[in-house]
């Protein structure tokens, strides 16, 4: 008889990681399911927990937990992709991201039982800038070094995993590059930015988006698990839109923003009290991040759903907050583009004043 496998899920007192720790443990390919976090999880995540066994630990008390159960298979989802200044910020999310990832990885590479990696990564290790390919390949590297801290964690936790693989080439690592992820259920930073009424832009821009179904993405790291994908994938939502076209089917007006404070995390939120926002979103807005899925589509067998299936999704899931009607969303347009050309038209006057 062939034993069912050991599986341990960092982050599970997260959406992703409860979702994915919960779907593997009703699998019955699948044997016991450790959920790793040192946090607890809310109420409603818990209910999606109540076949998982639950260890409060963080990644550093890894090594001893892989060893006691004889973990056949880690799946790594306590990833954080942005600040919370509540629970230290920067520096904590970094001890997290990378430190934890160090950590879990050293124990992974202590575990003798171990075959099987899966790391939750993320498209932001492609950066976002004006020197950016049409298109990303799996292969591609970033043409300039992102700014943003998440992305330079992302960087930080693909070369461990690099690391890794050569240490134990038995044990089958996947990492999955992950779009933003969007759908009626998902909550993100991205999700609020497209809530709002009016969606501040920036000038001149419109940058090209690819976004991932929140359901295709846990059905990615299920089969990941479960059957044997090593390498790096790409996981979006065929085609793209604009964001232009994102604002407009979700009923939004978009505000176009000149000042130079939109350069900065910290200018956008002072402007528009829309919550945190990082470089990495920042930089996404202005440039936009397309990526190439044909190794994903042809390795797993699955297409996930288009990116704009999956963002309808999304706009269908908040019907209360998509108030402007076609009406209504052309005459705030043309009220904004009147306004935008009072501005122009006033720096205009002023370089006309300037003494020669």
């Amino acid at each position: 008889m062939v034993r069912s496998p050991t599986v341990v899920v960092t982050g599970t007192s997260r959406f992703i990681g409860a979702r994915v720790a919960g779907r593997l443990a009703a699998d019955p390919r699948v044997g016991r399911v450790i959920g790793l976090d040192s946090a607890i999880p809310s109420s409603a995540l818990a209910e999606l927990l109540r076949d998982v066994d639950q260890v409060r630990a963080d990644a550093g008390a890894a090594s001893g937990i892989i060893a006691d159960v004889d973990a056949e298979a880690v799946v790594h989802l306590a990833v954080v992709s942005g600040p919370d200044q509540q629970y230290g910020g920067r520096a904590a999310m970094k001890e997290q991201n990378v430190i934890g990832t160090m950590q879990l990885l050293a124990a992974c590479q202590q575990a003798t039982r171990l075959r099987k990696l899966v790391v939750r990564s993320s498209t932001a290790a492609y950066g976002a800038s004006f020197r950016d390919p049409a298109v990303f390949t799996e292969e591609t590297e970033p043409r300039e070094v992102p700014r943003g801290g998440f992305a330079r964690d992302i960087l930080d936790i693909e070369a461990y995993v690099r690391g890794f693989r050569r240490r134990r080439p038995d044990t089958t690592a996947t990492v999955l590059r992950f779009a933003p992820f969007i759908g009626s259920t998902a909550e993100t930073s991205l999700t609020r930015y497209f809530s709002q009424p009016l969606v501040p832009t920036v000038f001149g821009r419109d940058p090209r988006l690819q976004f991932v179904h929140v359901d295709d993405a846990l059905e990615v790291l299920h089969r990941a698990v479960v059957e044997d994908h090593p390498g790096t994938y790409n996981v979006a939502g065929p085609g793209v839109l604009t964001l232009s076209q994102a604002i407009r089917r979700a009923g939004r007006v978009a505000v176009p923003v000149l000042e130079p404070g939109l350069s900065t995390a910290a200018g956008f939120t002072r402007t528009f009290g829309v919550g945190r926002y990082g470089l990495d979103q920042i930089d996404l807005f202005i440039h936009g991040r397309v990526v190439d899925i044909s190794r994903l589509t042809r390795e797993f067998g699955f297409v996930p759903r288009s990116t704009a299936a999956a963002f309808d999704d999304f706009r269908r899931a908040h019907p209360d907050s998509a108030v402007l009607g076609a009406d209504r969303l052309a005459a705030a347009e043309q009220a904004i583009l009147a306004g935008i050309r009072r501005v122009r038209d006033g720096l205009a006057d002023d370089k006309q004043r300037e003494p020669g």
